[in-house]
């Protein structure tokens, strides 16, 4: 079981970062989202791959849940990222797939 320590070692930005990641998003998706630059975003994941020990951006949310107890998707909406209504985290993967199937 996570204790409080462990979920308070994330800033407010750093969940956002880790939930957009786990919905499939690029750094320059996280940054487009969050009115961020690539280059910021990418700066976010890093910090993360450091925090949680993982080598590579993909292992985070999987890092993340296995130290917060937290799944980074669940119950997740554009409210509790902080973000428009319009703008859903999901968006990332549905934009990808609208990329793919067209």
């Amino acid at each position: 079981m996570a204790t409080q320590s462990q979920k308070n070692k994330f800033t407010a930005r750093q969940r956002q970062v880790v939930e957009l990641i786990a919905a499939g998003c690029s750094n320059a998706e996280v940054g487009e989202i969050l009115g961020l630059s690539p280059r910021t975003a990418k700066a976010h994941s890093d910090v993360l791959r450091r925090k949680l020990g993982v080598p590579l951006r993909r292992h985070i949310p999987a890092a993340y849940r296995v130290l917060t107890g937290e799944d980074p998707l669940a119950g997740r909406s554009a409210n509790v990222l902080g973000l428009e209504d319009d703008v859903p985290p999901e968006s990332c993967v549905a934009t990808r797939v609208a990329r793919v199937t067209q």
